[in-house]
C-alpha cells in the first residue's frame, strides 16, 4: 500500500481557517478529494492521511464526514486542546469513528511553546502515551529545543514530527537544526515527514539540490522505519504542484535506497505509525 501520511482539505466558508488569508489566492479556495484524485492515481498512491488545519473540534468532524464518503482516505489526524477540561470527552466521542487514527498539537502556532511543558499538556500526554495514540507535532526549527524538553518528559509518546521540524532551507541553514534533530531522532518512538519542505524553502528559486542534505540527515538518523512521504498538498500549491513535491523527493533519495526501503518511505511506515 502507498500513502501519503501528510495532506490537507479544507472550505473556506466554514470560517475556522484563521491561517488562511483572502490576498493569498491560491490557498484561499475550497479543497477537497475530487482536485487530489488525479495526482494520485499518477503517482500509485492509494491513501492519504488527512491532517486537521484548524485548532477546532467541528474542522476534525468536518473531515470525519469528508472521510465517510472518500475511499482514498485512510486516516484523519484530529485535533484536540489538550489544556481543556473536556479534552477526554471529544477524544473518546472521536475513538468512535472507524477513520480516526490520530491527534496533531499546533505548537507551531502557540505564542509561547513551552505552555506544553505546563502539568496540563503533561497529564494529557502521559495519557495519550499510555494509550499508545499518535501523535503528530507541529514545530518551527526554533522551537525543536521545546519539543525535546517534552519528549523527555514523555519518552513513550508514539509522536511523528510533521515537516522534518521546518528547518531554515531557504537560509542554507544546518545548524542547530541539525544537531536538535539528532536528539529528537534518540527517542525510539519517534517518526519524522519528509513533508513540507517546498514551503521552506526560497518560493521563487528552489531546486530539488535545495533539500538534499536535510533529507539525507533525517535518513541518516531516523533510518529507513522511521520516515514517511507527506505531500503538504494543498499548502504547497503555493510554491509548488503535487508531481513538483513528489518528484523532488524522489529523486534526491540516496542512490542505496533499496526497493524494500522506498516502499516504507511511501506507505508502509504510515501504516504502522497510524495502526491502519
Amino acid at each position: 500500500m502507498r500513502i501519503d501520511a501528510h495532506q490537507h482539505y479544507w472550505q473556506i466558508d466554514r470560517n475556522d481557517y484563521g491561517w488562511l488569508k483572502p490576498d493569498n489566492t491560491v490557498l484561499y479556495r475550497d479543497y477537497f478529494p475530487e482536485q487530489l484524485e488525479s495526482s494520485l492515481k499518477r503517482h500509485r498512491i492509494d491513501q492519504t492521511i488527512l491532517v486537521q488545519a484548524a485548532p477546532t473540534i467541528e474542522e476534525t468532524e468536518f473531515l470525519f464526514g469528508l472521510s465517510n464518503g472518500t475511499d482514498s482516505i485512510a486516516g484523519v489526524v484530529g485535533w484536540l486542546d489538550l489544556s481543556s477540561p473536556k479534552w477526554m470527552e471529544h477524544l473518546t466521542r472521536f475513538q468512535t469513528h472507524p477513520k480516526f487514527v490520530g491527534i496533531r498539537i499546533m505548537i507551531q502556532d502557540m505564542e509561547d511553546e513551552s505552555v506544553v511543558l505546563q502539568a496540563p499538556y503533561l497529564r494529557a500526554l502521559s495519557i495519550l502515551q499510555e494509550e499508545d495514540l499518535p501523535v503528530d507535532l507541529l514545530v518551527r526549527s526554533h522551537q525543536l529545543p521545546v519539543l525535546n524538553e517534552l519528549l523527555g518528559k514523555v519518552p513513550k509518546l508514539r509522536g511523528v514530527v510533521d515537516h522534518m521540524g521546518k528547518p531554515p532551507i531557504a537560509a542554507g541553514q544546518l545548524e542547530p537544526w541539525k544537531s536538535q534533530m539528532r536528539e529528537i531522532a534518540n527517542q525510539p518512538n519517534i517518526y519524522c515527514k519528509l513533508s513540507g519542505m517546498v514551503t521552506e524553502a526560497d518560493p521563487i528559486s528552489w531546486k530539488k539540490e535545495d533539500f538534499m542534505f536535510y533529507v539525507n540527515h533525517i535518513i541518516d538518523i531516523f533510518g529507513y522505519d522511521r520516515i514517511m512521504y507527506g505531500s503538504d498538498w494543498p499548502v504547497c500549491l503555493s510554491v509548488a504542484n503535487y508531481d513538483e513535491v513528489y518528484q523532488s523527493l524522489f529523486e534526491i533519495l540516496p542512490a542505496s535506497c533499496s526497493e524494500e526501503d522506498l516502499a516504507k518511505v511511501f506507505g508502509l511506515n504510515a501504516k504502522r505509525f497510524y495502526n491502519i
